[in-house]
């Protein structure tokens, strides 16, 4: 089954999205992990991570498409936040409801298998979060 256009621009807007949230997700994990930091500080510190990656990454593919820093950044923060913010709650909903999945340490691969299909799950959700919000002003999602 061919998928339409806009539910395309939202899976094509949701992997930027995801590749974001991964890099700041695993990142703040992996590194709250290692120095024993408690479950709300873990998420605390690894969503802004989240949000910065995200909005770093897409702001990049602007500049790289011509569009100025100053721009790209205030078009990712208005394109982006509603992504990540929706990718982000789905994530730590997922791993804060798996028990014992925040506590895994680094060498456990419940921990790699927890981040990993908490993505998955925010994925699934957020496309077609992303799919109404393109449909909703769909040429602000035209650098995608």
């Amino acid at each position: 089954m061919a998928l339409d256009t806009l539910t395309r621009a939202a899976v094509r807007h949701t992997l930027h999205c995801l590749l974001g949230c991964s890099v700041g997700e695993i990142l703040g994990m992996t590194v709250t992990t290692i120095l024993g930091w408690v479950v709300l500080a873990k998420v605390v510190f690894s969503i802004p991570l989240a949000f910065f990656f995200g909005f770093l990454f897409a702001s990049w593919s602007m500049v790289k498409s011509g569009i100025s820093w100053r721009e790209a950044i205030r078009a990712a923060v208005g394109t982006e936040t509603s992504s990540i913010f929706s990718m982000e709650t789905v994530d730590s909903a997922f791993l804060l409801l798996i028990p014992g999945a925040m506590n895994a340490y680094i060498g456990n691969p419940i921990y790699w298998y927890k981040i990993i299909a908490a993505l998955v799950v925010a994925f699934i959700i957020t496309v077609p979060v992303n799919r109404y919000l393109i449909s909703r002003n769909p040429h602000k999602y035209h650098h995608h």
